[in-house]
């Protein structure tokens, strides 16, 4: 198979507070540095599966600001099409507020534009057999459910995040969903932590998975496990790396996996996009940090 990567999602600026400690409610932390970052999930993975050697076209909103026209020029700089980015007047661009400590983040997200997302957005660009459609949960859910039943002969992934339970219609267009901990059990309703065994992981995503469907839990560094068909779970262990920031990572995963689906390498998908989490946690940001694929593949070779 060989197609285009088309990203449907959310394009955030980051404003990004790197402090000793996060905070606790109601708790004040002097920080050390602030940063103003692309960002967003939609923004995020697009930059992901282009720097990676997929043809990238992104479709999403932004308010007529200095922000979107920012996050314009970023995805323009990394040969993103980005006419199907829509600026709109009735909302502004939205933004994330991250605090960053020891390589772990907190995040608010304010959506704005994001959420004026219409059936017209999703209606417009082209969509082939060979392509691979990824979505979101920071953009309107139903208009999601809407250009995955477009894209029945394309390869759709849904990235569940951020955690929130998805209707099954959607669940029922989806070939690939992308989960961590926190999203699988609020999808599954299993209790789960972040050292949960690997047995209750995939149990919780077994009972989650729809006949053609394939599951893919990422378990930060711990790697990621992957549920297909009638195979035994298919684990990945992580790589040791020294993490900087986590924002991002699991973009950058969903990013590789579809570029790796695209350009049509399947079987070396799930460690092609281990790899590059890896990576991208050893940068500070969220769309700065993708990897490039030379960085990738000699990753892969250690």
């Amino acid at each position: 198979m060989s197609g285009r990567v088309i990203v449907a999602g959310s394009l955030n600026m980051d404003l990004v507070a790197e402090a000793p400690s996060l905070p606790r409610a109601g708790e004040t932390v002097m920080g050390t540095a602030f940063h103003t970052l692309p960002g967003g999930k939609g923004l995020n993975q697009a930059v992901a599966a282009a720097r990676l050697g997929a043809e990238v076209a992104m479709i999403g909103c932004v308010g007529r600001d200095a922000f979107g026209a920012r996050l314009l020029d970023v995805m323009r700089a990394d040969r993103v099409d980005a006419s199907g980015v829509r600026q709109t007047d009735d909302a502004p661009t939205g933004i994330a507020q991250i605090v960053v400590s020891a390589g772990e983040n907190c995040i608010v997200v304010v959506p704005g534009a994001n959420m004026t997302l219409t059936d017209a957005d999703v209606s417009s660009t082209r969509i082939d057999g060979g392509d691979v459609v990824v979505a979101q949960l920071e953009t309107p859910i139903a208009v999601t459910e809407r250009l995955f039943a477009r894209a029945r002969d394309a390869t759709t992934i849904l990235n569940a995040a951020p955690a929130a339970v998805v209707p099954d219609s959607l669940l029922a267009l989806t070939d690939l969903l992308v989960v961590n901990e926190t999203e699988l059990a609020t999808l599954s309703g299993a209790t789960l932590r972040d050292d949960s065994a690997l047995a209750d992981i995939v149990a919780a995503a077994r009972a989650l998975r729809r006949p053609a469907m394939t599951v893919i839990v990422t378990l930060g560094r711990r790697g990621a496990v992957m549920l297909a068909g009638d195979a035994p779970p298919h684990a990945i262990d992580g790589h040791a790396v020294e993490a900087i920031d986590s924002t991002g990572a699991g973009d950058c995963f969903v990013g590789a996996y579809a570029a790796a689906l695209a350009t049509g390498r399947p079987g070396s998908a799930l460690a092609f996009a281990n790899a590059a989490a890896a990576l991208a946690v050893t940068r500070r940001g969220a769309a700065p940090s993708m990897p490039r694929l030379a960085e990738v593949e000699a990753l892969m070779l250690i």
